[in-house]
């Protein structure tokens, strides 16, 4: 059990009469007068001081922390000095290993956390501090959507450090913190003729990327990685196992996003595009290093190319995607028109057409059912009308028998 020393008075006994008395130390006046002494959980010695006249909070501190030490909560309060430049480093470590998401965390964290945090030790990123960042990242003119994101990566390190001891408590989670939340916006499908303008304004050896992604639900990653092994023809399946990505400026072979390869079901308007496209488009052999730019070397016989090459996203949207909707007399909208939206369309046709949330998740490629559901429950064709059949055959209407109030005459 630690106790709290007096550093201004000490007790001292009289040898003859026995009596304690109270008398000055040399130290009296001088420095912080309490001092907390303690064992932390692994038998080291530790102390905290307080000045005069706060005697009440040393006891208090005491009382917390044998409390946190019986209950396994004990945080060294040395251990937050160190620096958010030196601890975010051992947090990366923790993250998914995945070259591009290593990549992407680095920037997110590198450009718009560490020049705000970096100095500020660990136990000082408190509430005010954190609602002056939210704030300077609204002073960066970022979207609420990106502030959304860094904000939960800050709130991640902050775990990672409450997990090991360094810090108390995340003040990301305090109720007087506002998370930033970009507005709801529900997902609207293209409209057919929308797809079908686009896909006439694409050069000819680009056309199939509308049929695979709108036919098929593939990401745009998906659809450059997309290879002539990967079409099973006897059982009318597409099989999505790797996509074309970035990472550190070079394109890679990698797995599809969630590390989830999937079968999709291939309609026979999406194969005959296919076999179109691969008569007049021959398909080509392609070596991409594997998941990083040191990776494996992997080949594969890639259906949409470009100069023999695989596509790069960037050079493919700029030079490419967006043009065509100038050919097509079409205004480009940001947020709805990248390849994306044909994901959108692709799944409003799969609801409309009886598909469950289920099978639809499983061909999107979704993690989560649930998170298929929410994105596209407003998009289930409607149960009233079911439930007005229903009802009417137990009640059958009478043709042209309708009152004005909507009640039947008799």
């Amino acid at each position: 059990m630690g106790h709290v020393q007096d550093r201004w008075w000490k007790e001292v006994k009289d040898p003859v009469t026995k009596k304690v008395a109270r008398v000055k130390t040399s130290l009296h006046g001088v420095g912080l007068r309490y001092k907390v002494r303690y064992l932390d959980p692994q038998g080291e010695e530790r102390s905290k001081s307080f000045p005069d006249r706060q005697k009440k909070r040393a006891d208090d501190f005491l009382i917390s922390v044998e409390s946190d030490k019986r209950e396994g909560k004990y945080v060294d309060p040395k251990a937050g000095e160190i620096k958010f430049s030196q601890y975010v480093p051992t947090w990366f470590g923790g993250q998914s290993q995945d070259a591009a998401t290593q990549e992407n965390l680095h920037n997110q964290v590198n450009n718009r956390l560490v020049p705000f945090f970096g100095e500020t030790s660990m136990s000082r990123i408190d509430i005010p501090r954190v609602r002056e960042w939210i704030g300077w990242l609204g002073e960066e003119n970022l979207s609420l959507t990106y502030q959304q994101l860094l904000f939960d990566r800050l709130s991640s390190i902050l775990n990672a450090a409450i997990e090991e001891k360094i810090i108390r408590s995340n003040p990301c989670k305090a109720r007087s913190v506002q998370r930033p939340s970009p507005p709801q916006r529900r997902v609207t499908p293209w409209p057919e003729a929308r797809m079908h303008a686009v896909r006439l304004a694409l050069p000819a050896e680009y056309k199939l990327g509308v049929v695979l992604a709108g036919g098929c639900g593939l990401r745009q990653g998906e659809v450059f990685g997309l290879a002539v092994e990967d079409i099973d023809r006897e059982a009318r399946d597409l099989h999505v196992v790797r996509q074309v990505r970035i990472v550190g400026n070079r394109l890679v072979f990698a797995l599809p996003k969630s590390k989830r390869a999937r079968t999709v079901p291939l309609g026979d308007g999406v194969l005959a595009a296919l076999d179109d496209h691969m008569e007049t488009n021959p398909p080509v052999e392609v070596t991409l290093p594997f998941d990083r730019p040191d990776g494996e070397p992997m080949t594969a016989r890639l259906i949409l190319t470009a100069d023999g090459e695989a596509i790069r996203r960037q050079t493919f949207n700029m030079g490419v995607w967006r043009p065509a909707f100038a050919t097509a007399g079409l205004e480009y909208r940001k947020q709805e028109d990248g390849m994306h939206g044909l994901r959108h369309l692709y799944a409003s046709s799969q609801l409309e057409n009886g598909v469950s949330i289920k099978a639809l998740s499983v061909n999107l490629g979704h993690s989560d059912p649930g998170f298929t559901l929410r994105v596209y429950t407003h998009l289930m064709p409607s149960s009233h009308d079911k439930s007005r059949k229903a009802v009417d055959r137990l009640f059958k209407p009478k043709k042209g028998k309708r009152r004005a109030d909507g009640l039947e005459t008799a």
